[in-house]
């Protein structure tokens, strides 16, 4: 009848099981010994399991966990970077060349957005003039491109792409000595444009070195060049050299926009330090939430010199606007409730060179600066208020940091106070030490 069992079946089940030998029976008192036993055994495994997550918890609360914030471009992996250099571990020669691609890579998005720039602005034709002038004095470069011959090569090339025949490989030979080569931890798009970079770099240097182009590099903010990568422009011949290793400040000022957050981990004066690097774009915000239980401190990193500038991601919004206004919305965050947050207002040695000629009053959202034009100090002090001005209370001066972050010295220097200032505060909130 289905799954029912006849009495057949049962007398059958009897019958084998009085056949069993005897050293198969197992008696009731036996059963009961190895059930003791394996509970027994379950909870010893729970005790070692109890006891290790016990030690986890222990050495997660000795560890200062700090996290980086700020907006995109902001500086905050530089100054992540310069935490790997003084704390961290050597780099190895895979995450060196990883970099030089990234370095050539960096070239290439600087040169295609300064010619664009460079269209936008309808200097073209200041471009004829100069190469016409240059001819005209027997002035030709070595290479025997005028500037505007090395621009429309790179704009066909590199920024129309719509070149009619394609531009010559360079020779095995030299890709075979080439140290860098390539590096699949950089990217496709990266390695691609490292290889243009080889390929077009002639070109590149020809063009750079016009009087137009260093014209339209004093108005890069509009396309939101990055500011550093004109140290690599002025050193195109050791960057494309076969025997090129990138420097440590190669590195600090290189480019990678951050998609994921990233965790380094250092061990200073017997301390476990975690540190979190999060991508600073809109799109990446959502994943900050993620990072923010148990911080011990806040990183909040601005950029100084993008007070003239627009948002990659929203043409229409100011860098610093922006920057002001992510500051604000962390500090009243209800998980940094009583959590120390430093600031720091970075890139001072851009914002330095900047407002010699871009004045901050230029800019709608920041007309009621009042100091004189061209004045580092009176800009900073200006800027350091306006954020000031976003607080729910007063912050502690000594939490307000003005850096450049690819100056390791400053940053040496930056980074231990922060250190200091971030290990007392958490102890004072702890109430180990008294009140202020």
């Amino acid at each position: 009848m289905g799954c029912q069992t006849s009495k057949y079946q049962v007398e059958a089940s009897k019958r084998n099981a009085s056949l069993q030998p005897p050293s198969k029976i197992i008696s009731i008192p036996q059963a009961a010994d190895e059930e003791q036993q394996r509970l027994r055994s379950i909870a010893q495994c729970d005790e070692q399991i109890s006891d290790e997550q016990e030690a986890d918890r222990e050495q997660d609360e000795k560890k200062v966990k700090l996290l980086l914030l700020g907006t995109g471009g902001s500086g905050k992996s530089t100054i992540f970077k310069q935490m790997r250099i003084l704390y961290g571990s050597e780099k190895t020669d895979d995450d060196l060349r990883m970099y030089g691609v990234i370095v050539r890579s960096n070239i290439v998005t600087a040169i295609r957005k300064l010619c664009l720039l460079t269209r936008q602005l309808g200097y073209e034709k200041k471009l004829d003039e100069e190469s016409a002038a240059a001819t005209a004095a027997d002035l030709s470069d070595i290479s025997g491109m005028t500037p505007k011959e090395a621009y429309d090569q790179i704009i066909a090339h590199l920024v129309d792409t719509n070149a009619t025949n394609a531009f010559p490989e360079i020779p095995q030979e030299q890709a075979d000595r080439d140290w860098v080569g390539t590096s699949t931890r950089a990217g496709i798009q990266a390695n691609l444009d490292a290889q243009q970079f080889l390929q077009h770099v002639e070109a590149i240097r020809v063009f750079w070195q016009s009087t137009t182009s260093q014209d339209v590099w004093m108005k890069r903010a509009q396309a939101n060049i990055n500011d550093s990568h004109n140290e690599y422009l002025s050193d195109l011949s050791r960057i494309a050299d076969v025997r090129y290793v990138p420097t440590e400040y190669d590195i600090l000022i290189s480019r990678v926009r951050t998609t994921q957050v990233t965790v380094e981990r250092y061990m200073i004066e017997s301390i476990e330090f975690e540190v979190h690097d999060v991508g600073g774009q809109r799109s990446e915000r959502k994943k900050w939430v993620n990072s923010f239980p148990n911080v011990n401190a806040v990183i909040f990193v601005a950029a100084l010199s993008e007070y003239d500038q627009t948002l990659a991601e929203a043409k229409r919004h100011n860098r610093m606007m922006e920057a002001l206004n992510l500051f604000e919305s962390v500090v009243k965050n209800v998980h940094f409730e009583n959590t120390p947050i430093m600031l720091f207002l970075n890139k001072k040695d851009i914002f330095a060179e900047k407002i010699m000629y871009s004045n901050i009053t230029d800019s709608p959202f920041f007309s009621d600066y009042a100091g004189p034009p061209n004045d580092f100090d009176h800009g900073v002090l200006y800027f350091i208020q306006k954020f000031e001005e976003h607080m729910e209370e007063d912050i502690n001066d000594s939490f307000i940091h003005v850096t450049c972050a690819t100056d390791t010295n400053n940053m040496e220097f930056v980074l231990d106070s922060s250190r200091i200032i971030i290990m007392n505060e958490n102890l004072r909130r702890a109430g180990f030490l008294g009140a202020d």
